[in-house]
């Protein structure tokens, strides 16, 4: 059985960052327990989800899993460098978070495919948006740090 966390609500004036504790009041969340954490708790457990779901790793394997379920191997082949441990470790986390979900096929040898699952999916769309909005801003971006760049270069210069 999947459980499916119900939006968290704010107090009115309170961060719109979340894992952000400090004036923020946020409401039970049905089914998960998270609802019966204090604060300090609940923006600990935001900012370890966030930086599982923004970690390189996750991001191709989300990436690579919204295209169609893959096996472990295909996975490794197409992350482009993850190590097999790192793979493992990787799936494993997005599993336990209800972000993927894998299959065991009954087969000899076994056959095990990992998917999105929905919270997997609606996060991908996410991920989907920033990829889009870091292309938009490519050139943008790409402009800032050169000028950055040649604006410390000439602070921290030796003179």
């Amino acid at each position: 059985m999947m459980v499916t966390p119900a939006p968290s609500t704010q107090q009115e004036g309170s961060s719109k960052c979340p894992g952000i504790s400090e004036g923020t009041s946020l409401a039970d969340t049905a089914g998960t327990g998270a609802g019966e954490l204090g604060d300090d708790e609940r923006a600990a457990l935001v900012r370890g989800v966030l930086a599982r779901i923004g970690d390189k790793w996750s991001v191709i394997i989300l990436c690579q899993l919204g295209i169609e379920p893959r096996r472990f191997n295909e996975l490794r082949r197409l992350s482009g460098g993850i190590t097999q441990r790192m793979l493992s470790s990787t799936l494993r986390n997005l599993e336990r978070d209800g972000i993927v979900s894998r299959t065991v096929h009954p087969s000899v040898p076994p056959r095990v495919e990992y998917s999105l699952t929905s919270v997997g999916r609606s996060l991908l769309t996410i991920v989907q948006s920033l990829a889009a909005w870091t292309n938009d801003n490519l050139d943008f971006i790409t402009t800032a740090r050169q000028s950055y760049d040649a604006r410390t270069k000439a602070e921290y210069s030796d003179p």
